[in-house]
């Protein structure tokens, strides 16, 4: 008898201890999967070192990070409620996010029918895929939508990169003669006033009291351990010394192109001299307008732009001209997602396969025009 209820008393406590140890591992697995309640965003322009710094915040375990999903930027998809089946292929046919990102879409609630929502689903589904708790995504294409986004999410966190405007638009440059997506009409233009925007929009930010962390792309690459060490605590997780290097990154989600050679080598560089690529007339242009801006912030913005002695400022009429353009440009840039949301995906991808192919053919037989001259059109 005393065996048997010793038997019992055994029994009883080991099931215990199953019990327990199940209880602790399901605290673990549930912990492991708790995702941050906001979402990160990096965010600079065109051409700054939004790369460089996605791939190597990607590099720690606890951040997942999207490259360039944009779908913050298609809000007219949910004018209209529909299932999850019908933005997911929308979305993906606008830039490949879902499949570069290798999303399950069958693995996302059928009933998500707001943007924020879909963008959550989305976002941490990627980051649980490698084991991160920390949720988000870099774009350039943010810089005038920050403070929409921290209505989105109030607990949002943006860290803006910033670089030498004259550099930005050398880059572009640079892209825009293998990259038909930088030789757009108004590309010139709006990465120039999109800079001061997205200036703009991180002081309201900081007047919000939103959580944001601001850097230069030379601190970047000059000290990276030290930048991203900072940039650990700010996002207040442990720096790991993967993050100092591009070794073993995953540029998966990064499109294809020469103009990313650069993020996806195995080495952090800084570009040595190279011939000038910027017309004298547009040179001249950015010049006075960092005279311009610094005046208006008393010496204190842009911090490490270059800009020789006795410049004049951008006059007001220069000023008013480009605004009007700039706004067109953006205007027309603001009604393409209208248009995209009642266009079937089919017709959308023939159209965008011929436009490809009328952009390579054009900058095939357009070796001869002189690059960066104001009077192209992209500016």
């Amino acid at each position: 008898m005393e065996a048997i209820e010793t038997k019992e008393v055994i029994a009883s406590e080991a099931a215990d201890l199953a019990a327990a140890n199940g209880n602790a591992a399901n605290a673990k697995a549930s912990h492991a999967k708790a995702m941050r309640p906001g979402p990160l965003f990096v965010v600079g322009m065109w051409r700054s070192g939004t790369s460089l710094l996605y791939a190597l915040l990607n590099q720690h375990p606890e951040i997942g990070l999207m490259y360039e999903s944009d779908l913050a930027l298609l809000g007219p998809l949910f004018f209209i409620p529909r299932k999850t089946a019908w933005w997911a292929s929308k979305v993906d046919s606008w830039n490949q996010a879902l499949t570069r990102h290798k999303i399950d879409v069958s693995a996302i609630p059928e009933n998500i029918t707001d943007l924020p929502s879909a963008f959550r689903a989305v976002a941490e589904q990627y980051a649980q895929k490698k084991g991160a708790t920390i949720w988000g995504c870099k774009s350039p294409s943010y810089y005038d939508c920050m403070n929409m986004l921290a209505d989105y999410y109030p607990e949002a966190r943006f860290i803006v990169i910033w670089r030498d405007p004259a550099d930005v638009l050398r880059s572009i440059i640079r892209a825009s003669r293998k990259a038909s997506w930088f030789a757009r009409p108004g590309t010139h233009l709006r990465a120039l006033l999109g800079y001061r925007r997205m200036k703009q929009e991180a002081d309201q930010l900081e007047r919000r009291g939103a959580s944001i962390y601001q850097l230069h792309y030379d601190e970047l690459v000059r000290d990276p351990k030290a930048t991203l060490t900072a940039i650990c605590d700010f996002v207040g997780v442990p720096f790991d010394p993967r993050m100092a290097s591009l070794e073993g990154a995953d540029r998966s989600a990064v499109y294809s192109g020469e103009h990313h050679s650069g993020v996806k080598s195995s080495a952090i560089k800084a570009q040595g001299q190279r011939p000038e690529v910027l017309s004298a007339e547009l040179k001249a242009k950015i010049d006075r307008y960092v005279v311009y801006w610094r005046r208006q912030s008393k010496g204190q913005w842009p911090v490490h732009a270059v800009v020789p002695d006795g410049v004049p400022a951008a006059s007001l009429l220069e000023r008013t001209t480009d605004r009007i353009r700039h706004r067109a440009v953006r205007l027309r840039d603001e009604i393409v997602p209208f248009f995209y949301t009642f266009v079937p995906v089919s017709v959308w991808q023939k159209y965008r396969q011929a436009k490809s192919r009328h952009h390579q053919s054009a900058m095939k037989s357009d070796t001869g025009k002189p690059v960066g001259s104001l009077p192209t059109g992209n500016i």
